[in-house]
C-alpha cells in the first residue's frame, strides 16, 4: 500500500516515525511519501518537505508568511495527485492539514487523522470540516473521545498517547558517560526546554536564563531542538553555568532534577519522565491578546488539562518574569512539593491509557484498507 503522511512539527515527526514503523509491521510492502522530519526520514520513503520550513508560530507570523503557506498547500495537492496514495494520514498540524483534507476528500482519497486537532481548546467550529472530510480519527487524550462522541456525535478511536511508547522505548544512558560527554559536573541538573522554533526559543531563553545566578548549586542545560543548528544557541550558552545538549532531550530529562519548559508537547514528556517542572509561555503581544479571547481553557499545559487541575505551575505572558520564575523554581526543588507532584504524575500516566498507540493506529489504518 502507498501511504502519504503530513506532519508539520517536531512532535509530529516523532509520532509519524513511530507510526510508520508500526505500519511496516502490518504491511511490510508499505511505501511512504511524507511531509515531516529527520525521524520519519530515518524510517524510509520520500520526504517532500521538512517541517522546519512549515512551522510558523502565532497569528501575526501566519499572516506574514501567508504566501509561503499557500504555496506549500498548492505543492502538497499536486504531489498527492501525482503519488495517488491508498490513504492520507494527517498528523496534528490542523491549519494546513484540514485544508488538504477537504480537498483530498473531494478527490476521493481516504483520509485518516492521527492526533486530533485541539478543537476542544479553540476553533470548535472545525468539527464541521472534520465530520465532512475525515474518514477515521485517532485521538490520544482520554477526554477527546467524550468530546467527539458525546458532544458532537462523531465516532473516534482512543488509541492512548504515543509518548508513552516513545519514552518506554528510550534506551537508558550511563549518567557518568553523559556528564563527561557534555562536560557536566555532579550538581543537580535543571533542564531548559525552550521550544523548537527560532522566534519562540529566543523569547523564552531571554527570560529563562535570568534565573541561573540564583541557583549556584545547580547546573542549567538547554535541550537543543532537532530543527535548529548548535550554532544558533551559541549566544545563549556564553552565560557561566549554562550548557547545551543537542538532540538528546530524553537523555537529559532522564537525569534532570527539575525543568523549565515551554508550553507544548514537552510539558507532557517532562511529566512522563517524572521531572518537576515550571511551564512557561510568552507570545507576541497581539498574538496573546487574540489567543486570550478565542481560547476557552483553564490551563495551557497538557499535564494540567489531562488531570483537570493544577499539577504544574504555568507562567504565562506577564507572569513569565524573573521574579516569579525564581519563586516557582525554588518550590519544585523543595522535597514536599516534589513528592506531591510525583503522585500526580503517576496518576497522569494511568489516564493516558498505557502503551501501544502507534501499533493500535497502524493496525486500524491497515485493516480499513483491506
Amino acid at each position: 500500500m502507498k501511504y502519504y503522511l503530513i506532519a508539520g512539527e517536531a512532535s509530529g515527526d516523532l509520532h509519524g516515525a513511530n507510526l510508520m514503523k508500526s505500519i511496516l509491521k502490518e504491511d511490510p510492502e508499505a511505501e511512504f511519501r511524507f511531509w515531516g522530519g529527520d525521524l520519519m526520514q530515518a524510517v524510509g520513503g520520500t520526504m517532500v518537505k521538512h517541517y522546519r520550513d512549515l512551522a510558523f508560530m502565532g497569528f501575526i507570523e501566519v499572516v506574514l508568511n501567508l504566501f509561503t503557506i499557500l504555496k506549500n498547500i498548492k505543492l502538497c495537492k499536486l504531489d498527492i495527485l501525482n503519488y495517488q496514495p491508498d490513504v492520507i494520514v494527517f498528523i496534528d498540524y490542523p491549519g494546513f492539514n484540514l485544508r488538504i483534507a477537504e480537498w483530498a476528500k473531494e478527490k476521493g482519497f481516504r483520509t485518516h487523522y492521527y492526533i486530533s486537532p485541539q478543537i476542544w481548546a479553540w476553533k470548535e467550529g472545525r468539527i464541521k470540516t472534520i465530520k465532512k472530510c475525515i474518514d477515521m480519527m485517532y485521538v490520544i487524550l482520554p477526554f477527546e473521545k467524550s468530546f467527539y462522541e458525546d458532544k458532537h456525535e462523531f465516532p473516534v478511536q482512543f488509541v492512548g498517547h504515543p509518548l508513552i511508547d516513545a519514552i518506554a522505548n528510550h534506551t537508558q544512558i550511563m549518567p557518568e558517560a553523559f556528564k563527561k560527554q557534555h562536560e557536566l559536573d555532579d550538581r543537580p541538573i535543571i533542564a531548559i526546554l525552550p521550544g523548537s522554533r527560532k522566534q519562540e526559543i529566543r523569547k523564552m531563553l531571554e527570560v529563562m536564563l535570568t534565573v541561573v545566578d540564583a541557583f549556584p548549586d545547580h547546573q542549567f542545560v538547554i535541550a537543543g531542538a532537532p530543527s535548529q543548528d548548535a550554532d544558533f544557541y551559541t549566544p545563549f550558552i556564553k552565560k557561566q553555568g549554562v550548557h547545551l545538549v543537542m538532540n538528546q532531550t530524553y537523555d537529559l530529562l532522564s537525569l534532570s532534577n527539575a525543568a523549565l519548559v515551554t508550553s507544548g508537547t514537552a510539558t507532557l514528556e517532562t511529566a512522563l519522565f517524572k521531572v518537576p517542572e515550571v511551564v512557561c509561555y510568552k507570545g507576541s503581544y497581539i498574538s496573546y491578546q487574540i489567543a486570550k479571547r478565542v481560547i476557552n481553557l483553564d490551563y495551557i499545559s497538557l499535564v494540567n488539562l489531562i488531570m483537570d487541575k493544577q499539577v504544574v505551575t504555568e507562567l504565562i505572558q506577564g507572569d513569565f518574569n524573573t521574579k516569579k520564575l525564581k519563586e516557582e523554581l525554588a518550590k519544585i526543588t523543595d522535597s514536599y512539593t516534589r513528592a506531591v507532584m510525583f503522585l500526580d504524575y503517576y496518576d497522569l500516566e494511568k489516564k493516558l491509557g498505557g502503551k501501544g498507540a502507534s501499533e493500535k493506529t497502524a493496525k486500524l489504518i491497515f485493516e480499513s484498507l483491506q
